[in-house]
């Protein structure tokens, strides 16, 4: 996986695979860029995540430790212009997490991740220039870095699968991929 920008943004979608796979600070250590998320999908997006009544929650705490430990960047609008742009990308994505990312990217020319079928086509229309990558693409490029056995590999699908109920798309070029490492 080779990554063009400086920066690459996680969707919520994204964040949330990534978290449910268990692995979270391995994978981020992974990624050649600054990893970051929008302020608007930490606060708003991400309240699964958040710890219920005392009870740890390794998600959670990974997502945190992540932050603290600077693998996860979390960015918020620094300009009129990147509000603006959010407020009008809402109108069109009905999302606050999709809109922020996608509008504090196209603003600082950041590549994003995401796994939204409507916010793919929506980023693609507003910034075809910008790169789009994916679940897949993350943790095939993690596996391959860290030469990941298959097992470990596995069982981190399926924990993805069964926590953040997420697979590939048939349309996905690397769906075959997910679906013979899941064997």
């Amino acid at each position: 996986m080779k990554i063009r920008y400086s920066h690459i943004l996680l969707d919520a979608c994204c964040i949330l695979n990534l978290c449910a796979s268990g692995h979270l600070l391995a994978i981020l250590k992974t990624i050649p860029a600054q990893v970051g998320i929008a302020q608007v999908v930490q606060k708003r997006e991400l309240i699964s995540l958040r710890r219920l009544e005392d009870k740890e929650n390794e998600e959670a705490t990974q997502f945190e430790e992540a932050i603290a430990q600077g693998l996860l960047e979390v960015f918020d609008f620094k300009s009129e212009e990147e509000a603006e742009t959010f407020v009008n990308y809402v109108f069109e994505l009905k999302d606050d997490g999709e809109s922020a990312t996608c509008a504090i990217a196209v603003h600082r020319g950041w590549a994003i991740a995401t796994d939204d079928k409507k916010a793919i086509s929506f980023f693609q229309k507003r910034a075809p220039h910008l790169q789009i990558l994916s679940t897949p693409e993350i943790i095939k490029h993690w596996s391959e870095e860290t030469n990941l056995d298959l097992v470990a590999l596995r069982d981190s699908l399926n924990a993805i699968r069964e926590k953040a109920r997420y697979i590939p798309p048939n349309s996905h070029f690397l769906q075959s991929w997910w679906q013979s490492a899941m064997k």
